[in-house]
């Protein structure tokens, strides 16, 4: 491990900004392609990141890719959801299928550093305390990026780039990267706080989110069993640039909490409360360029109907390693890394951000909540489309119809994900 500007490579193969789930997936599938690869990150490891915790079949599935199936095993792990509002309480197991039936929830100082010694365990060549600046360039490949260093300005040359440095992606917008927020983005913010039911099964989602008024918010609030005494609170709301969310997250969860503490044995003040905006559903464009790519996060791989954001980032971080490893130099991401993230999540995106704008429309919440929340039946489609456990290979009747709402919503769009 390398933490100092003195001592850290001075080029590499493939150079990853960002250890985060996406950027550690790519690192470790990389350095397991037989790459001479660096993993950099402006934090020193452990630490912290706004997030709800939660891993969803999907990223359990993708964790499993890693060989960490094991280790997941000896956490927390969750059945399903329990899903509350308009009066109803629905306990939705999760489907399975080509995905686990399992899920969990891993605290991410936790979870980031375990995946980051992962990559390291694979080969590559980890960087602490660097944060990336600027890029340097020749024509139109990048061929080094600049980091802030406690030991000065770093520079490590590379072949290529994964820039994985989260929802701000500060590299990503010296590169170009541009946020849309036409559609719609998450503002949500996570703590945690101490309960008798920290080993609850069942992951909870309040679909029925009510402010300090008692007026019904375009947003959900969760608690999600960690297993360790703690459960982690948090609250969300959807908006667009014509719909912004006018709300202070922070007290919201307070709210939020007081009315739990006695169903989920809340007890103790809520600790560690953190907020984030949420590009969602691929609302970014200039993702990629020559010899350069944005992965999770960054590219705004993020579900615009429950704000899952790891599992993207695994899968993300897997499939562009496996890019780079299967072509040679003469390969040209500028198109090609779009195209593929249109492949695997275009029409998903497109069709669940969509849904969610509906969302932030005035009295449409509370007028469809209470039709859906009697039907278990329509929920339990729901868990599975909004959880995007649908995967390529499931053929039945409400992955065709997810599959064919998604194929005409893209075919609507304005601005198609990742464009």
């Amino acid at each position: 491990m390398t933490d100092a500007a003195s001592t850290a490579p001075t080029s590499c193969d493939v150079l990853v900004v960002g250890a985060g789930p996406a950027g550690s997936a790519a690192a470790a599938w990389a350095a397991r392609l037989g790459r001479d690869v660096v993993l950099a990150d402006a934090a020193v490891f452990p630490r912290d990141k706004t997030c709800g915790d939660g891993l969803t079949p999907r990223a359990v599935h993708e964790l499993s890719r890693l060989g960490l199936e094991p280790w997941l095993r000896d956490r927390v792990t969750s059945r399903g959801l329990r899903a509350h509002g308009f009066g109803q309480t629905l306990h939705l197991p999760w489907p399975g299928g080509n995905l686990p039936d399992w899920g969990s929830a891993v605290p991410r100082t936790e979870l980031d550093a375990h995946l980051r010694t992962t990559a390291l365990a694979a080969g590559a060549v980890g960087v602490e305390g660097a944060r990336a600046i600027d890029v340097v360039r020749d024509g139109d490949r990048v061929t080094a990026v600049l980091f802030a260093t406690a030991d000065g300005v770093l520079e490590i040359a590379c072949r290529w780039l994964v820039v994985a440095d989260g929802v701000r992606s500060t590299l990503g917008k010296v590169l170009g990267r541009e946020w849309h927020r036409e559609t719609v983005y998450g503002v949500a913010g996570r703590s945690y706080v101490t309960s008798e039911r920290s080993e609850d099964p069942w992951i909870s989602s309040h679909l029925e989110l009510r402010g300090e008024h008692n007026e019904v918010l375009s947003g959900y609030g969760w608690i999600f069993p960690l297993g360790d005494g703690t459960v982690n609170l948090g609250a969300g709301t959807l908006a667009t640039a014509k719909r912004p969310a006018n709300i202070a997250i922070k007290p919201l969860m307070e709210h939020y909490a007081d009315g739990l503490r006695e169903e989920f044995a809340l007890t103790g003040p809520l600790e560690h409360k953190t907020s984030a905006l949420l590009p969602m559903g691929g609302a970014v464009s200039h993702v990629a360029g020559r010899n350069w790519a944005l992965i999770g996060d960054a590219a705004g791989c993020v579900n615009p109907l429950n704000g899952e954001g790891i599992d993207y980032g695994l899968e993300t971080g897997r499939l562009l390693a496996e890019l780079i490893d299967g072509a040679g130099d003469g390969l040209d991401l500028t198109e090609r890394w779009p195209a593929i993230l249109r492949h695997h999540y275009g029409e998903s995106f497109s069709i669940a951000r969509r849904l969610a704008g509906l969302v932030t429309v005035p009295r449409l919440l509370p007028a469809l909540g209470p039709i859906g929340m009697r039907s278990d039946l329509m929920m339990t489609l729901a868990l599975r489309w909004m959880g995007n456990l649908v995967t390529e290979e499931d053929a039945d009747r409400a992955a065709r119809v997810w599959r064919w709402a998604g194929r005409r919503s893209l075919a609507r769009d304005h601005r198609p994900p990742f464009s």
